[in-house]
């Protein structure tokens, strides 16, 4: 099932962002980022993370990681870090991320995100969370159309995410409403690959990846 577009509306979101310990984070960028691999992942999380702290429908970030230099960052600009307890994969930390988010505010509606999204625009994410409220679970799908960057769960709705590899065909076949607005190529573009970061960057990355990229051109020929 497909939804064009919602009503803006007033829903407050806490959002859950997974990451891997860096040490093996984004492996599919080795080939095109080299030494700078880790670096990368890192700086896509906070380009992540500081875009949907200034979304204006967003009101917290728990990000799920047991990365100690991640999580120190991370939560130097304000999100909430809690450790990957399960250490069970993907979805396990995105269930355990909403569990945690519940515990501070019973009945919150939240919305697992992607960390690789470089180039989010707060702007665009309120699009996705304003039309997301409409439905107890709705997702967005990513660039390539086959996986997912965003899941949601209204208030006193399971999350029940199942994120890796076609989640796209999952999260439609697990009831959750498929998001399909123009102009939110920001909140869709994630990142694994040199490819995948070119096309980033024609959106317009955030400072902390831009920081990064040129020395990844010249190693991936970007």
């Amino acid at each position: 099932m497909l939804f064009e577009e919602g009503a803006a509306t007033n829903a407050v979101w806490t959002l859950i962002v997974p990451l891997k310990p860096l040490s093996v984070a984004k492996s599919r960028l080795a080939a095109a980022a080299g030494a700078a691999r880790s670096d990368l992942a890192l700086a896509f999380a906070l380009d992540t993370v500081a875009g949907a702290l200034a979304c204006a429908a967003v009101r917290d970030v728990v990000v799920v990681t047991d990365d100690p230099v991640a999580a120190g960052e991370l939560a130097g600009l304000g999100a909430r870090v809690v450790p990957d307890s399960p250490a069970a994969g993907l979805n396990a930390a995105l269930s355990h991320g909403a569990r945690a988010a519940r515990e501070e505010r019973p009945g919150a509606p939240v919305a697992a995100m992607n960390a690789d999204l470089p180039a989010l625009r707060p702007g665009e994410l309120r699009r996705v969370l304003d039309t997301a409220a409409a439905f107890p679970r709705a997702f967005l799908a990513d660039a390539a159309g086959i996986g997912t960057t965003l899941l949601s769960a209204a208030r006193g709705v399971e999350l029940a995410p199942a994120f890796g590899g076609p989640s796209r065909a999952r999260h439609s076949a697990s009831g959750a409403v498929e998001i399909a607005l123009e102009g939110v190529d920001s909140v869709r573009r994630d990142v694994d690959t040199g490819e995948d970061l070119a096309a980033a960057a024609e959106l317009g990355l955030g400072g902390r990846t831009a920081g990064l990229y040129r020395p990844v051109r010249v190693v991936g020929r970007l």
